[in-house]
């Protein structure tokens, strides 16, 4: 099975959301990790993200920080931050995606 995965620091997903939606339509990853978002969960681009044919789960956190996993295929086993970290400073998100497990 080939799996293909891409990460970006994006340091603005609000600022590079089209470069982003050109750039998944021309590679067509099977998931798409995202650090830097900085946008919080009530802006995340959902709809956008949806219509470039990816799922999404994400964390944020306004100004800074943010994660956020994108898929073509189903996302299961979500996890948010760091098991018993205190801080939560949302940096930290896992999921599986075909059977693979992404952090």
């Amino acid at each position: 099975m080939t799996f293909r995965l891409a990460t970006w620091n994006v340091n603005s997903l609000k600022v590079r959301l089209p470069h982003l939606v050109d750039w998944l339509a021309r590679a067509q990853p099977d998931a798409f990790c995202l650090q830097e978002t900085k946008i919080e969960d009530a802006q995340f681009p959902l709809v956008d993200i949806q219509a470039a044919g990816y799922q999404a789960v994400y964390c944020g956190q306004k100004a800074y920080n943010g994660v956020a996993i994108l898929a073509r295929s189903a996302i299961s086993d979500v996890q948010h931050g760091i098991p018993n970290f205190a801080d939560d400073p949302k940096r930290v998100i896992a999921a599986t995606v075909n059977g693979v497990r992404v952090v």
